[in-house]
């Protein structure tokens, strides 16, 4: 018999939508080793091979099945420098635990749950961070202080390069500070703590730099003598419909409200950051993001519907969040699509105008395509729109560093090892594919580390 997986508790739906406290509560130590004696130790275990940063998580499982937990995090930590942050917000249910084999008849073993276990228990019990090797004398910038960017930085600490990384908000962090809620990623409790060990590393943070004015990339290699710089600065230019009324007072991007929410507390009655949404909010969009935006809006006290163009099984938001939002009552309005937003005599939205849509054939990406039913249109009552439909890296920095290549779509163009088009500058994460996930992010800071420092031990060899 294949023992269940071992379930996680959590704020029940009525509580949590009251507060902006973490949702997930996670294992206790006997539940992470329960949840650990479900590993079957494969010997050639398809998690690992899923897991964008080959975490090995046999190893690390099989650690905590021992009860050793020093041993698992020490194996954990070689892969990554945040997993108290990656066993919370990373698809685990598309990548690591697709793989695993208990899911052919079972449920998969709860990866994401034990690696998060792991992590909360480094961070709770000070456990220190790998040491980084002896100093080099080779000096490297970073750009954003977001996933990718922290874990280059991490990376070549432990490499012996001294890193100094460059953000342009007043806290570090990136997504993780500004755009991922409270109730998902606590700040104060995993966040700032791991960022910490991260400076701990010997990685130095300078916040309110922003690089394409307080500072360029020319300036950064020539006259503050960086051997090379990766660009890891997100993509936080978010994306409209262009559709009628868009302009109107009440219309935000997700980026803004979430921004205001997160970094900005405005939730919390203590800070004079407050943010107008009114009694009724639609969120446009059915990512990630979008539930975030839909998620924070209802702990904000506002009833909150989602509109999105697709149907349930096109929605591209993990299904936990998906699940999460139905149980607090959030609203989803699907193979639905906004037209125009309606305005008041004040300026102020009052409603948005949205047409029914219907499957056609897939579209280049593989989903159905959404085509409009005509007659169809209806409105929605709303005080506040909300749109999460995506973004793109913001052009900044490319605009003053010609040399460097970008797409259409904004992003950096860079080689498989992460290189781009001007000598000693790499790139990586969002800035140069677009909106991803955290782990691709880190995934690929990784990988420009490794190529930074072959660059620089070839130079100088």
């Amino acid at each position: 018999m294949i023992k269940p997986r071992v379930p996680v508790s959590e704020q029940s739906p009525l509580t949590r939508k009251e507060n902006f406290s973490e949702v997930c509560y996670g294992y206790s130590l006997e539940q992470a080793f329960e949840e650990a004696c479900r590993c079957l130790s494969c010997k050639t275990p398809a998690c690992v091979s899923r897991c964008p940063v080959g975490i090995d998580i046999p190893g690390f499982i099989s650690c905590l099945k021992n009860k050793d937990l020093a041993g698992a995090y020490g194996i954990v930590s070689k892969y990554t420098s945040l997993p108290a942050v990656c066993g919370r917000v990373c698809p685990q249910e598309e990548q690591c635990e697709s793989g695993c084999i208990l899911g052919k008849k079972s449920e998969p073993v709860s990866i994401g749950k034990l690696e998060r276990y792991v992590g909360d228990w480094a961070l709770d019990n000070d456990i220190k961070p790998r040491q980084a090797k002896e100093k080099n004398g080779y000096r490297v910038a970073v750009v954003g202080s977001g996933p990718a960017g922290l874990t280059c930085a991490g990376e070549l600490a432990t490499m012996g390069y001294e890193v100094t990384v460059f953000e342009a908000l007043h806290e570090p962090g990136g997504v993780l500070a500004y755009g991922i809620p409270e109730f998902r990623l606590p700040k104060e409790k995993v966040v700032k703590k791991e960022i910490r060990r991260i400076e701990e590393m010997g990685v130095r943070i300078q916040t309110d730099v922003i690089i394409g004015r307080t500072l360029t990339i020319d300036e950064l290699i020539i006259q503050e003598k960086f051997e090379a710089v990766f660009i890891g600065s997100g993509a936080g230019l978010p994306r409209f419909m262009n559709i009628k009324g868009e302009n109107s007072k009440g219309v935000f991007s997700a980026n803004e409200i979430l921004t205001r929410i997160n970094l900005m507390k405005a939730y919390n009655k203590e800070y004079d950051t407050p943010v107008r949404l009114g009694k009724r909010v639609v969120v446009v969009g059915g990512g990630n993001v979008a539930m975030d935006a839909a998620r924070a809006s209802l702990r904000m006290g506002c009833e909150v519907t989602i509109v999105y163009r697709r149907g349930e099984d096109e929605l591209p938001a993990r299904r936990e969040e998906v699940h999460h939002a139905k149980e607090e009552g959030i609203v989803f309005n699907l193979l639905s699509n906004p037209v125009e937003i309606i305005t008041g005599e004040d300026g102020w939205v009052k409603a948005v105008r949205c047409i029914r849509m219907e499957l056609g054939a897939p579209d280049s990406s593989g989903r159905r395509r959404p085509v409009e039913v005509k007659g169809s249109e209806f409105e929605i009552p709303t005080d506040t729109v909300i749109m999460a439909i995506g973004t793109s890296p913001n052009p900044l920095i490319t605009s003053v560093t010609p040399d460097i290549k970008v797409n259409s779509e904004r992003c950096i163009v860079t080689d498989g090892e992460c290189r781009t088009s001007k000598t000693a500058v790499y790139a990586g994460g969002d800035a140069a594919s677009g909106a991803a996930t955290v782990i691709l992010a880190m995934q690929a800071g990784k990988k420009a580390a490794a190529s930074i420092d072959l660059m620089i031990k070839n130079r100088y060899k």
